[in-house]
Parts: C-alpha cells; structure tokens; sequence
C-alpha cells in the first residue's frame, strides 16, 4: 500500500509564495508518475501539475503555467509544488496524487490510484 503525506499549505497572501510537499511511503519507489490537483468550494478536482518519476515528462496547467512548477528532491524522496506569484484565485484544497502504472493520463484525476489527506491553500487578495 502507498500512502501519501502532505505539507506545506497555509494562509499567504496575493504575491507570495508557497512549496508544497509530498511524502510517498509504502512501494512508493515503484511509482510512474506524481502529481497535484486542487478543488476549491463549489468545484470539480482540477488539475494541477505532474510529472513521471524521472522527471522525463512534465505537466502543468494552463492556469498555472510560468507560476508553478513541479519537482522532485531526491534526497528526500519527496515531491515539491512549488506556488509564486499566488492568486486568490488559487485558493483550494491541493492534493497530492500518484500513478503506480501509467494509467492513461497525466491529467485525469481518475488516472491516480493513491490520494493524500489534501492540504488548505488560502490566499486574501
């Protein structure tokens, strides 16, 4: 089983920025791909950001492109989202997620097996 740990979020403000992480455990090590999806109040789980495990490919939203940007730390075996130029827009509950085998997409929440607990991200304009 893998299970997913999430840090990082908080209450910033427009401007600022945030790094999310996330902790695989478990068979994590097996892991094809990692990525980030928010839903705030009222809204469907969107995509965020992913990428597979080596780093070969990398995705990130539209709306976030040029503001965000995923990564690994391998040292830490942790995977980083790391948030700029925050929006209130932006506001959401971010979970983390992760393919064991490619499941057909990068960017389907369907696509991830494993889920975290999620983590608040709040910014006031």
């Amino acid at each position: 089983q893998v299970q997913l740990v999430e840090s990082g979020g908080g209450l910033v403000q427009a401007g600022d920025s945030l790094t999310l992480s996330c902790a695989p455990s478990g068979r994590a090590f097996s892991m094809f791909a990692m990525g980030w999806f928010r839903q705030a109040p009222g809204k469907e789980r969107e995509f965020v950001a992913a990428r597979d495990w080596s780093g070969a490919s990398t995705y990130v939203a539209d709306s976030v492109k040029g503001r965000f940007t995923i990564s690994r730390d391998n040292a830490k075996n942790t995977v980083t989202l790391q948030m700029n130029s925050l929006l209130a827009g932006d506001t959401a509950v971010y979970y983390c997620a992760a393919q064991g085998a490619f499941r057909g997409s990068y960017f389907s929440a369907r696509a991830y097996e494993y889920w975290g607990q999620g983590t608040q991200v709040t910014v006031s304009s």
